[in-house]
């Protein structure tokens, strides 16, 4: 089944979840532009991507497998921060403020999996 990735939900979050680590990468140290910050960009907008490209093929199975694709890197993020964290590139409440949100998004993405499994 097609859907128009602009549509959904899990996009969108995603969309705005790539938008807060950029503008949280900013303060980064700039001996980290191409370590960490270029990284955790990466693998923030995979999230993003994953979900646009999967909306297009051919069978909700296969999209399954790219936002599963997409919880991986939400993974990576995380632990990137966790990063972040231990270098003192960002305070604890950065860090939370993210976790928290990278957990909400988590949430989001693994039920429109269990949505396209039914």
């Amino acid at each position: 089944m097609y859907h128009k990735f602009e549509k959904l939900e899990v996009w969108r979050l995603s969309r705005v979840f790539v938008s807060k680590i950029y503008l949280l990468t900013r303060d980064y140290p700039k001996t980290e532009l191409f370590g960490l910050i270029s990284q955790l960009r990466r693998v923030a907008i995979s999230i993003l991507l994953n979900i646009a490209g999967g909306s297009a093929r051919q069978s909700d199975i296969e999209f399954r497998r790219y936002l599963i694709m997409s919880l991986a890197s939400l993974e990576e993020v995380v632990s990137a921060m966790y990063i972040s964290l231990d270098q003192k590139f960002i305070n604890q409440e950065k860090f939370n403020t993210i976790y928290e949100e990278s957990h909400a998004l988590a949430i989001k993405i693994k039920s429109f999996i269990n949505f396209l499994s039914k």
